[in-house]
Parts: structure tokens; C-alpha cells; sequence
């Protein structure tokens, strides 16, 4: 062992973060060190905080720490759509647009058979009740344009078609300000299919 024990539990602790190696493990751990104690106990009890104050919304299963959360407080919203995430953090990134005035639905991860993650292993049978609600008219499926994502919103997909609701998928393509040359044929693909005629 070449750390003292409490020093060892700590990188180890890091260490077992996401994209988190030993290295950087260790340096975060002698910051740590570093820091006034205060800061450190202010640290530990925003850790705790995360773990005992949050649970999911009863109704879009977003992370929260009140229930309903805000958004589905909100009843300036429109609740005749509800736009499909994977993730909290995707709900945030579509909430930072300020453009999107819908509901939304946060499954908490997508059909994985790799990882052993299937149907119902995330929010799905949450989102079939919600949809059965004759106000809601449109779902807006906004899952990752990776392979996991994509399998999530073919299966979605089709479990709602009979529920007679629009069904929209968010576009695919080139970031812009992108340019052509550097991107890859996936990419310009869905920015093919997802082309829309000028108006």
C-alpha cells in the first residue's frame, strides 16, 4: 500500500465514478487534502444531501426533490405533449432552449439487450399510463441518436401506435455551424432524411 488508509479509501472512492481513472482519482483525493475542512464537510453533506432529498417525480420519473416536480406543477405547460428523454440531464439540456413548453417523460436510461437492460427495466409502463390520457396528443420521442436510443424509440414507437397519438421523432444531422467534410456518413445520413423543403 503506498497511500495511508484513509487516503486509499478515498481515490478508491473516486476511482469508482464514471471516466474517472486512478490518476485523476488520486489527484482529486490530495485536493481533498488540500481543501479547508469546512469546505470539505460542506462537500460530504451535499453528497448526503443528493442521496436522502432526491427521489423521482410520481409523474415523469425526473429527478426531484419535491413531488410532482416543478415542471409538472407548472400548468401554463401544455400537456398535450409530452417529449420522451432518456436522462434528467437531457430534460435540463432541453429546458436550457427555453423553446420546448410540453411535458416530459424521463425513462432514466433506454433498451440495452448488451447490458441487460430491457423494457422493463426503465420507465415505460409509467409512460403507457400517462399516454392512455385522452389530452395528450403528440409524443415526442428525444432518445439518443446512438444505437441503444434509437432501438428505445423504434420500440416506443410501436407500443403507441394504438394509442392513436401523433409520434415525432427529433431530427438527426449536422450541428450548425458544422462543416461537411468532417462528418461522418451516419451523421449525414439522418441530416438527409430529416430534410425538410424551404419555405
Amino acid at each position: 500500500m503506498y497511500y495511508p488508509e484513509p487516503i486509499a479509501k478515498l481515490i478508491d472512492a473516486f476511482s469508482r465514478l464514471p471516466g474517472i481513472g486512478p490518476k485523476t482519482a488520486a489527484r482529486l483525493a490530495f485536493h481533498v487534502l488540500r481543501m479547508k475542512e469546512d469546505d470539505v464537510i460542506d462537500f460530504a453533506k451535499a453528497l448526503v444531501s443528493v442521496k436522502r432529498n432526491l427521489h423521482y417525480c410520481s409523474v415523469c420519473c425526473n429527478i426531484t426533490d419535491i413531488d410532482p416536480c416543478r415542471i409538472c406543477q407548472d400548468k401554463t405547460r401544455d400537456g398535450s405533449v409530452i417529449c420522451v428523454v432518456q436522462e434528467s440531464k437531457d430534460l435540463v439540456a432541453l429546458e436550457r432552449m427555453k423553446e420546448f413548453n410540453g411535458q416530459y417523460h424521463v425513462l432514466q436510461g433506454a433498451i440495452s439487450p448488451i447490458e441487460g437492460i430491457g423494457p422493463d427495466d426503465i420507465r415505460i409502463a409509467e409512460l403507457l399510463k400517462r399516454l392512455s390520457d385522452e389530452r395528450v396528443q403528440e409524443m415526442i420521442l428525444a432518445t439518443n441518436p446512438n444505437v441503444e436510443g434509437e432501438a428505445t424509440a423504434m420500440y416506443l414507437s410501436r407500443l403507441v401506435k394504438p394509442f392513436g397519438i401523433r409520434i415525432t421523432r427529433i431530427a438527426h444531422g449536422l450541428p450548425v455551424g458544422g462543416d461537411l467534410e468532417y462528418a461522418d456518413e451516419v451523421t449525414l445520413s439522418k441530416a438527409l432524411e430529416g430534410r425538410r423543403e424551404l419555405s
